[in-house]
């Protein structure tokens, strides 16, 4: 299983959703840095599932022990690992799922590739647990990453109908990403919550789920870092945040929405501002062009789908016996993984951008 990924920094993840661990190893981070621990907490519970009402009742205190790596709080330069105990699993919820896979899940792509032998039970290596040690790793990465000017956050951008008011593209600064990231439920508008909830609630009831939409941004970033064609910073940053289970769908800046636009229009025009720095009036691009950073805060959004784990019976096929079934999915399960995701989507930017912050100033 391809579960590394990285550059100059370079980030495994390891475990199964009801093994006995999961955990991380983060190799190549920079020596010296400080690292404090309270606020990787702060991180870990913001992911942490059982704390809402949109969220799996599945109760895990995600507390992660780190083995190597960290001394007197500063990192050495070792490889920092991490592992965290599973405590809350209940194997026997999927026993059925052996033989009849589960609907939008890999429990059938999983056994052809691995012939049968991957661990299904919560979902094993695909499942959304093993997101923890990597909102552990961008925990670490981000405070890094604060300590050179360079700050992420974001927001939940929709849920099924109902979307929040956009980051401003041009001007969101250091300390609204903070403030968004101090909220249980980050909102631009926090009118909006009540309709976002309503819509999961009504999921819920109806043995359903929803999926919705999240920005992040970061700021701080200086002009030209990347490279053009096969090495820019969208090329870098995609593969991480497509490596989280649900995301169906990563765009920069306005993404999509560029192709409606006349060039006119979706131009991001230059000019100095009176202290002589070089900005652009618009961000449509999202901090990037032609795969470098121009200075402007980076924007991205990220689609994720509904939980595929619903209470719904649905169709499905027996493996052994080769025919047509009906299958009703146990377990304990998020309505909406919308909420928890944000930190996620946080974190995968956060290792990224270190990564490629490592690769272009040549920090060790």
């Amino acid at each position: 299983m391809a579960s590394s990924i990285g550059q100059r920094l370079r980030l495994s993840i390891f475990g199964e959703s009801h093994g006995e661990a999961i955990g991380c190893v983060l190799d190549g981070l920079p020596a010296g840095y400080a690292v404090d621990m309270d606020a990787v907490l702060v991180q870990m519970a913001r992911r942490a599932p059982g704390r809402d009402k949109t969220a799996t009742p599945r109760r895990e205190s995600d507390q992660p022990r780190v083995l190597s790596g960290l001394l007197d709080g500063r990192t050495t330069g070792a490889p920092l690992c991490m592992v965290i105990q599973n405590e809350n699993q209940h194997s026997g919820d999927y026993q059925n799922i052996l033989s009849c896979p589960r609907p939008g899940h890999a429990d059938y792509t999983g056994a052809v590739r691995y012939g049968g032998f991957n661990d299904v039970r919560g979902g094993g290596h695909f499942s959304g647990r093993l997101t923890a040690p990597l909102v552990f790793a961008g925990a670490v990465c981000r405070q890094i990453l604060r300590q050179q000017g360079i700050v992420i956050g974001g927001h939940i951008a929709a849920i099924a109908g109902a979307a929040d008011t956009p980051l401003d593209p041009v001007a969101v600064t250091a300390e609204q990403l903070d403030a968004l990231a101090a909220q249980s439920f980050a909102l631009v508008d926090p009118s909006v919550e009540p309709a976002m909830r309503d819509a999961v609630e009504a999921a819920r009831l109806d043995g359903d789920s929803v999926g919705g939409v999240i920005e992040a941004a970061a700021v701080g970033l200086p002009a030209g870092w990347g490279s053009p064609m096969f090495d820019g910073i969208e090329n870098r940053l995609a593969p991480i945040l497509f490596g989280i289970p649900a995301v169906k769908g990563v765009e920069f800046g306005d993404g999509f929405g560029l192709a409606t636009m006349r060039g006119s229009a979706a131009n991001d025009c230059w000019r100095y501002t009176p202290d002589g720095r070089v900005v652009t009036a618009q961000n449509h691009n999202g901090g990037i062009l032609g795969g470098i950073t121009n200075g402007m805060p980076l924007t991205v959004r990220v689609a994720i789908k509904p939980t595929p784990s619903i209470g719904r019976e649905q169709d499905s096929i027996d493996l052994t016996t080769k025919q047509n079934t009906r299958m009703v999915v146990k377990g304990r399960h998020d309505p909406c993984i919308v909420p928890r995701a944000l930190p996620v989507v946080e974190a995968a930017l956060a290792v990224g951008l270190l990564d490629i912050c490592q690769t272009e100033t040549g920090v060790r």
